[in-house]
């Protein structure tokens, strides 16, 4: 039981920030919202008697969900902050020991990624009484060493709670990071387990509400007009449009920038879903898993306006994308960002620069032949989409299905995927239908990130008025390696339909791998010496144990009223379809990627694929 005294009150440390993350609120779309949406747990020694007696006393504020993994946990809650543009966060507990450790790979994604999540993970006894505990990791010469500190390297924000007060300082400075449109990312609190208990006389005024906002980065005049300097020399501009653009709540913005200037624009990866697929000036998806019409206009480009994107290799082709005399201006709220590889910065968000950097252009606009030449690459794109979608033809393809179910959905359903070779395929053949309505991990690539990203995903989205579908494409390398959050779908009542694509194993990697000269090894299940006994995996029986519903489709045709029937059911439904692992591919689109390869081999094969890959480095951006 907590009391009161004067200005104060009497806590727990574990009471008093679950108290703390109570009355944090922010405002969006005119309605006030709390920041947290509540956390994933399970629980151990480490944090059940204390955080899970204070997380138990306001579930009807924070809703707690019991993951089956920490790592998939960790992944629906970068989802859920994903779908709500960074302006919400979920928290992640975790007892001390593997629990915890589980947490670092889905802590690193949130880090690329640049997405909030909130880790409040047991840690050894402060006192170091009963050491070594349970689970503890001893280095015999630093005591203070734990797991908890392996995550310094992939956490925003990092500490560890030794005094009750510290949360005082802690917990502001934890929401601030995780709401900071440049320094965006996870933060992670270690509560040692007798702390979490500790109490402490806190100032009523602690947890008073508090109506968070996110902060407006306002561009510096000089480096604007140097922006729009440059621009306005440009006679074949175009807008790189990155996940920023959503995260900055600048979509309306850029295309109203768009058209004044009559400057095509393409998307990166995380950009995917910046613009509707029929606005005329969206020139598709830039870089290794983009298309061929993007990647023609960047190749031609004098002037590349990136907008809120972190200019990763996929997107630049690891820097082969221009032209040897491009120019880039980058607007960025991140300086870490906005300084790559030379070029102009504008350190600032994409909102408030490109109305000013609008007014500044005056009447420029793009030359009518560079708008023809963007207009005829858009135009020969849509037909190499629709013949990598064509259901009659060839082999069952990845592209096959995006096409069926991009036909069939609506045009609020989320689709989320991950890893392998669906993100180049989702990337490059689907069609936006409403903004903000793709999750294409690729930040980290991580694969296990699809069913939970889903679920996390399904979560924000049962929070709005209107109900949409969150539809999930997955391989089979990745629902091998995390399924169980189709369990956690069914017991929480969030619909996932989730798209199992079944090629054998880890086929992109195999591609990968026999494009380089190498000989097919350990990818596919087939060609993997150790696995002497080739059974299949029974998809369908294994996803209805866990509760769905479920079909084994022969091709697209079929999965055509497969889809529907699942856009029917009120439960979650998983459709399985084999695809070729040779043939299944789009092979459009595809700029320069960097990989290392052998110099010295006994294969002709590598040694030919590593000269093709040197002579591919001619094109490459030497910018730091």
């Amino acid at each position: 039981m907590t009391t009161t005294a004067g200005k104060t009150i009497t806590l727990t440390t574990a009471q008093a920030i679950v108290k703390y993350l109570q009355n944090q609120w922010i405002e969006i779309d005119g309605q006030r919202v709390r920041l947290c949406g509540g956390g994933f747990g399970i629980f151990g020694h480490g944090n059940v008697t204390c955080l899970g007696e204070a997380l138990y006393e306001v579930q009807d504020d924070l809703p707690l969900y019991r993951g089956q993994n920490e790592q998939s946990m960790g992944f629906a809650a970068a989802a859920y902050a994903k779908y709500h543009l960074r302006r919400r966060f979920m928290l992640c507990t975790a007892s001390a020991g593997p629990g915890t450790a589980n947490l670092i790979t889905s802590s690193a994604l949130a880090m690329a990624n640049r997405l909030p999540m909130l880790m409040l993970c047991g840690d050894n006894f402060a006192t170091r009484l009963p050491d070594p505990v349970l689970q503890q990791v001893e280095h015999f010469n630093n005591p203070t060493l734990g797991v908890t500190d392996a995550f310094k390297s992939v956490t925003r924000y990092w500490d560890r709670i030794t005094h009750p007060a510290q949360i005082l300082q802690s917990l502001p400075q934890a929401i601030g990071t995780m709401l900071d449109p440049a320094d965006c990312g996870p933060a992670f609190i270690g509560l040692p387990q007798d702390v979490q208990g500790w109490v402490y006389e806190y100032p009523v005024s602690f947890f008073e509400p508090k109506v968070h906002r996110v902060r407006s980065i306002i561009p510096d005049p000089v480096e604007l007009e140097a922006a729009a300097e440059l621009l306005k020399t440009a006679k074949r501009p175009l807008i790189i449009a990155g996940g920023g653009v959503q995260y900055g709540d600048a979509i309306d913005t850029l295309r109203h920038f768009a058209d004044e200037h009559q400057i095509p624009v393409v998307e990166t990866i995380a950009g995917r879903a910046n613009l509707r697929w029929d606005y005329p000036l969206n020139c598709g998806p830039l870089g290794v898993t983009g298309s061929d019409s993007a990647n023609a206009l960047a190749d031609k480009a004098d002037v590349v306006l990136c907008v809120g994107t972190r200019l990763q290799d996929f997107t630049t082709g690891s820097w082969t994308v221009f032209g040897e005399t491009t120019q880039l201006i980058k607007i960025n709220p991140g300086r870490h960002d906005a300084l790559k590889h030379q070029g102009l910065e504008v350190i600032a968000g994409a909102k408030e620069s490109l109305p000013a950097l609008s007014q500044l252009l005056g009447e420029y606009v793009s030359p009518p032949g560079w708008l023809d030449m963007a207009a005829s690459e858009r135009e020969a794109w849509d037909v190499i989409r629709a013949a990598n979608t064509d259901i009659k033809s060839g082999p069952n393809r990845y592209a096959q299905a995006i096409g069926v179910v991009n036909a069939l959905c609506d045009e609020g359903d989320r689709v989320v995927t991950a890893a392998g070779g669906l993100p180049a395929e989702v990337t490059a053949n689907w069609r936006t239908l409403q903004v903000s309505t793709v999750d294409v991990e690729f930040g980290f690539s991580c694969m296990g990130y699809e069913i939970a990203g889903g679920w996390g995903a399904r979560i924000a989205q049962s929070e709005q008025e209107k109900q949409n579908d969150t539809i999930v494409f997955v391989g089979d390398g990745s629902y091998l390696l995390m399924n169980s959050d189709i369990y956690s779908a069914v017991i929480t009542d969030k619909k996932l339909i989730i798209l199992v694509l079944d090629n054998g194993g880890f086929a992109v990697i195999n591609k990968l791998q026999t494009g380089k000269g190498n000989a097919s090894f350990n990818n596919l299940f087939k060609d993997t010496p150790t696995a002497t006994n080739q059974l299949g995996v029974d998809f369908e029986q294994h996803a209805q144990s866990m509760g769905a519903q479920t079909e084994r489709v022969a091709d697209a045709n079929e999965m055509q009223a497969a889809f529907q029937r699942a856009k029917e059911s009120d439960r979650t439904y998983v459709i399985v379809m084999d695809v070729d692992p040779y043939d299944g591919w789009t092979n459009e689109g595809h700029a320069w990627w960097e990989v290392g390869t052998p110099a010295v081999s006994n294969r002709q094969e590598v040694l030919d694929a590593h000269a093709e890959t040197e002579a591919g480095r001619d094109r490459q951006r030497k910018g730091v």
